[in-house]
């Protein structure tokens, strides 16, 4: 029997790839719980379990890298990558992805993640080219376990993960009203590299406040993103994305915001105002909101223009 703890240590060396310029100092919602770290190792683990899935698999045992970590109950997007021991991209179309409340319990569901591009023809290159996304149900707070396993791999892997459910998201969440921030925009006199960490500066996106669309009942999109900062290999080129969408839309009434990270777009000096106000654990987070104020979307991580592209045609017009 291969050793289970050998995959809960690698858990924990996960979470070192899989934040980007987290605001949130707490643990990361994908981690390691250490009473497990040895004691499922000592007994066969009961038939049915995930464990048991797990072990049943064969392929190489890895850790999931995640992409996405704030969770409310309910429907999840989740997003993830699957790296081998040998810090290889590990990317079919699809991966099996089975959901437990724990090790030693039988998956309540299971389900498909995708395989998405998370970047634009031309644009900036990430260390990840492509992301899974599943949609994950996780009926109330607390923990649960997830095994995902890329189908038709060359070489067989499953990764294993978990997911930290809280009783509410720690962003605004779908359903919830969007913040009147008073955002910087681009004006006359103004040093794009004081308002945008973009190269060449997206000006397209800066055009606005999210007060200024609120007021006036227009559909936006709000993308939370630091181009010049963002590193880690679930961190794609967002705000290419959102531009690329955004001149698909031009003349359309729906109005696309950028608004940056850190104070003065520097990160010694901690998350500015506006990310705070929107209480964001984590970044790039985008939001999709309709004319009435409501979410409608949110996006937290890297995401495809596929993906914003059917968010956006539900809010316009």
């Amino acid at each position: 029997m291969r050793s289970l703890a050998l995959v809960l240590l690698a858990l924990g060396c996960a979470l070192v790839l899989a934040g980007c310029g987290s605001s949130d100092k707490s643990a990361s919602s994908t981690t390691t719980s250490s009473s497990t770290s040895s004691s499922t190792t000592k007994s066969a683990a009961p038939a049915g379990t995930i464990e048991a899935l797990w072990q049943k698999l064969g392929g190489e045992p890895v850790a999931i890298v995640p992409g996405t970590t704030d969770y409310g109950p309910g429907k999840n997007r989740v997003s993830f990558l699957v790296v081998n021991s040998k810090s290889q991209l590990i990317e079919s179309p699809t991966a099996r992805v089975w959901i437990s409340r724990g090790l030693r319990q039988k998956p309540f569901e299971e389900t498909t993640a995708t395989l998405v591009p998370i970047g634009v023809p031309g644009g900036a290159k990430a260390d990840a080219q492509n992301i899974y996304v599943a949609t994950v149900n996780t009926p109330k707070a607390g923990k649960y376990w997830m095994l995902a396993q890329p189908v038709g791999a060359k070489h067989p892997i499953q990764a294993l993960g978990d997911l930290t459910v809280g009783k509410h998201t720690k962003a605004p969440s779908v359903g919830d009203n969007a913040i009147p921030s008073v955002n910087p925009v681009l004006k006359p006199g103004v040093k794009p590299s004081t308002v945008t960490t973009a190269e060449p500066p997206d000006t397209e996106l800066l055009k606005t406040t999210v007060a200024a669309a609120l007021a006036a009942k227009k559909p936006f999109v709000v993308t939370f993103a630091t181009p010049e900062f963002c590193q880690s290999r679930t961190c794609g080129p967002v705000v290419q994305v959102v531009q690329s969408v955004a001149k698909q839309w031009r003349g359309s009434g729906v109005d696309f915001i950028h608004i940056e990270i850190y104070k003065d777009n520097d990160p010694s000096k901690g998350t500015n105002q506006w990310v705070d106000q929107w209480k964001l654990p984590s970044e790039p987070f985008t939001f999709v909101v309709d004319k009435n104020g409501v979410i409608r979307q949110r996006f937290e991580g890297a995401f495809s223009s596929g993906e914003l592209q059917k968010a956006v045609k539900k809010i316009a017009g």
